[in-house]
């Protein structure tokens, strides 16, 4: 799989580079999609404190994938890798509906920071294999998407561990990217 996402982007992006930033709250997901992404399988990780960052390169094609930590006392720091993304991945763990508002308040947040107001917006709404997991219409609603009018996004039922809807969501993203959006 992961030399799959490397010929992917690859016949996608040409000589095009693509910063991207995986953001959410901790235990969302965000490094299992990144690895899984990477190497085509699960990797047992840890709380993320800082950042994981990989690129992958192939036919003069750089492609960026920065994830960093969610933990509360990171979240400030987010900012400091703002500047020349094109887009943002926003995983949420659906089935942690005591935490949506959070996820939300944070997400609007990053919305309104100005090195992100070009930013194509992916959020993978990951877990969905979980009991009590909110679907995809939920998760928009929680997160009060509709309010999103200055952007190209979209939402992506995910299940990280399954590898289920990823690629979906990063068809949408390279074609986005790939026609000039962020």
């Amino acid at each position: 799989m992961g030399i799959l996402f490397t010929r992917m982007f690859s016949s996608l992006f040409g000589d095009r580079e693509a910063r991207i930033l995986v953001l959410g709250l901790d235990n969302a997901g965000k490094t299992t999609i990144l690895y899984r992404l990477q190497m085509g399988e699960v990797v047992s990780t840890i709380p993320t404190i800082g950042f994981n960052v990989e690129t992958v390169q192939y036919n003069n094609i750089k492609f960026q994938v920065w994830d960093l930590g969610g933990q509360t006392s990171i979240r400030p720091y987010w900012r400091c890798y703002f500047p020349n993304t094109q887009a943002v991945i926003y995983v949420v763990d659906s089935s942690d509906t005591d935490r949506i508002g959070i996820a939300k308040e944070e997400f609007h947040a990053i919305l309104e920071e100005e090195e992100l107001k070009g930013a194509v917006v992916l959020i993978f709404a990951n877990k969905q294999d979980l009991p009590g997991a909110l679907d995809d219409a939920a998760v928009t609603e929680a997160l009060e998407l509709h309010k999103i009018k200055n952007r190209q996004w979209a939402i992506f039922k995910a299940c990280a561990v399954k590898g289920e809807g990823l690629f979906e969501g990063l068809d949408w993203l390279s074609n986005i990217l790939k026609s000039g959006g962020g």
